[in-house]
């Protein structure tokens, strides 16, 4: 394949009706849809929504990451109260966001989605930050296109012979200067997305890194409005937040916790300031059973959002509607599947 060929609480917290049958048919243009492990389901009915959360994460490395390394009814039964506990706090969609060779289990994935109640989200693409230690060695070989091929295979035929299928993106990066193998991951994520309309999330050391990601992007036809800027909270100056967002693309504080309560609240009134509060995404980078740590290591919950960030958000005089912008509208605008081309 070549380039060519790449063209108030109560109320906020009201969860519609989850894990439906929806008629669907993947590809149309007519209306907005994300895809789910369980299949597509439409924008509108996505529900409040944590865009960047892990399940399990297995940090061992490429070379030697393997299904042989858990049991994955142990970690269903360190799991699944987690997720349960969202659904009941009003959570209805988790984005999972642990990509290949780094602990993927899409079936896994698939079944704890049907025990929760829960629309969860995996992806495709490689992760090239921690120094590339994640990146398998076949990575190093191929160019951009052959690694897009690989990721479109994904979309088109679904994921470890399932019928699962990804729901976007996911790659990283770590610091500016970006290395040259870093550089080949953003630019096959933008050649996946022009064929398979998967919005491309990165997960970014600082605002140069993520200026050169939107350069990429764009240079290989994508609109900014298809990128991710993921751990955006990373980059203390703001001005990098402004200007990718006025771009076009989409600010990711994904690292919540009841210490930075605050500081996510300072950002969100600036850019609700600057008119940018439909850009932006928030969620804990939480959980997640650790594959190698006895029991799974210890699991951080989803909890921050409900208990601490909204009611903050509220007596910060932000309305129901920011809250819905934030956590509903924005996440399924985000996430749609669609082709943004430059």
């Amino acid at each position: 394949m070549n380039r060519r060929d790449f063209t108030r609480l109560g109320l906020l917290l009201c969860a519609k009706p989850l894990i439906a049958s929806h008629n669907i048919k993947a590809g149309s243009a007519d209306y907005d849809y994300l895809q789910t492990v369980n299949g597509p389901v439409p924008a509108d009915s996505i529900g409040f929504v944590l865009p960047h959360e892990h399940v399990m994460v297995d940090f061992i490395g490429a070379d030697k990451v393997s299904p042989e390394r858990y049991r994955k009814d142990e970690v269903i039964k360190k799991v699944l109260p987690f997720l349960k506990e969202l659904a009941e706090m009003g959570g209805n969609t988790l984005i999972e966001c642990t990509p290949s060779w780094l602990g993927r289990d899409v079936r896994l994935l698939q079944e704890l989605s049907k025990r929760s109640g829960l629309h969860l989200m995996t992806n495709t693409g490689y992760y090239g930050a921690s120094a590339e230690k994640f990146v398998p060695e076949h990575a190093y070989r191929q160019p951009a296109e052959v690694l897009a091929e690989g990721w479109i295979r994904e979309w088109k035929d679904g994921i470890d012979g399932t019928d699962i299928k990804p729901g976007f993106i996911k790659t990283g990066l770590d610091a500016y200067p970006l290395s040259a193998m870093q550089e080949k991951l953003v630019e096959a994520a933008a050649l996946t997305h022009l064929v398979t309309g998967l919005t491309i999330g990165i997960h970014t050391g600082d605002g140069k890194a993520a200026m050169r990601e939107m350069e990429i992007i764009t240079d290989s036809g994508v609109k900014p409005e298809a990128w991710i800027w993921i751990h955006a909270q990373n980059e203390k100056d703001r001005q990098f937040h402004l200007d990718a967002a006025k771009a076009g693309g989409w600010i990711s504080f994904d690292g919540l916790s009841t210490h930075s309560v605050p500081d996510y609240v300072r950002f969100l009134k600036e850019m609700k300031e600057n008119g940018l509060l439909n850009k932006v995404l928030i969620s804990h980078d939480a959980g997640w059973y650790h594959v190698g740590e006895p029991g799974g290591g210890n699991f951080r919950g989803f909890e921050t959002v409900f208990k601490v960030l909204l009611p903050s958000l509220l007596q910060a005089g932000f309305t129901e509607a920011d809250i819905n912008q934030i956590f509903r509208k924005n996440p399924a605008r985000a996430f749609a599947v669609k082709v943004r081309k430059g």
